[in-house]
């Protein structure tokens, strides 16, 4: 009998699993929404996330000024007014205008930072999972080793070496998300992996990467997007941080981070300068994390319903 000739299906590259997983995650995204509406939690988190990613695309067209024109001559440090909304800066620059300008900095850098370690994290984790035995345990003491650095460690580390810069921020959050991403995606891959329909496509002959991506991959998106909320919250933090201490997207960006450095020495006599852009960091935290809740818990509503 002649052996069975592979269909095109098998023949899955690299370029084909990209595809793959993008579509899989807009599927999952439109999913998503529709569970985070379910509940108290997803209706609070999703406007306010939706509203910075509004920020962040168009914040520097909607904001009243630009965020580095200054107004030296009588505004400087001036309370919030109607001119002003959220007062000014030492410069007299807008605060209002610099947070609304600021979410494209630091949301661009942190989101781009977080897909990259959710990306890296869920092929080396699922594939690490899928394969077992010594490369899998070899794999994970990696990224074992890896997660026993602090995060903010590696990246003051990394970047005082290769200098501040959007690019050097986002690879180093990336690396920095790799091993808490792969350990989870590890742990989901191992559940799915033992299935009948795992089984089936092994019987077909399906080749490895079909297996990992067009098999396992689509039943571990719930928990894929769990984690990458997760992970965009520590993200956002982390550039805030990095922007604080100096390292992260430099003047005259108006960064959140590196604005609440610059006005710290004024936060007793014109508090709303730090005040306000801390307000941005933390409600987009909040709105992440409720975001994630929100869907979490619509996720175990039919569980508890039945």
């Amino acid at each position: 009998m002649a052996a069975p000739t592979a269909s095109p299906r098998m023949q899955l590259g690299p370029l084909d699993a990209a595809t793959s997983i993008a579509a899989a995650l807009l599927r999952a995204l439109a999913s998503l929404v529709r569970l985070a509406l379910r509940t108290p939690a997803g209706r609070i988190g999703l406007p306010l996330v939706v509203l910075h990613v509004v920020l962040a695309l168009f914040g520097q067209a909607l904001a009243p000024y630009p965020p580095t024109q200054f107004h030296i001559e009588d505004h400087q440090l001036e309370g919030p007014s109607l001119q002003f909304l959220l007062g000014t800066d030492q410069f007299g620059r807008d605060v209002l205008s610099r947070v609304m300008s600021g979410a494209t900095s630091l949301i661009s850098v942190a989101a781009a930072g977080a897909l990259l370690g959710i990306a890296l994290g869920t092929v080396v984790g699922m594939s690490s999972g899928y394969k077992g035995g010594r490369t899998d345990e070899v794999v994970m003491r990696i990224m074992d080793a890896m997660m026993s650095f602090p995060s903010l460690l590696i990246a003051l580390l990394v970047l005082t070496s290769l200098g501040p810069n959007p690019i050097n921020i986002a690879g180093t959050i990336g690396i920095v998300f790799i091993a808490p991403v792969a350990r989870v995606m590890r742990s989901s891959t191992l559940a799915v992996k033992s299935l009948e329909f795992v089984d089936a496509a092994r019987l077909r002959g399906e080749p490895n990467v079909y297996i990992i991506f067009r098999e396992i991959l689509p039943n571990t998106l719930p928990v894929l997007a769990v984690e990458a909320s997760v992970r965009f919250s520590y993200s956002i933090l982390l550039v805030a941080s990095l922007g604080f201490l100096g390292l992260g997207v430099q003047p005259p960006s108006s960064d959140w981070g590196l604005m609440i450095s610059e006005s710290r020495i004024f936060i007793t006599g014109a508090p709303w300068v730090a005040l306000a852009p801390a307000a941005a960091v933390a409600s987009l935290v909040i709105g992440v994390n409720l975001l994630a809740d929100g869907i979490k818990q619509a996720r175990e509503l039919p569980k508890r319903e039945a």
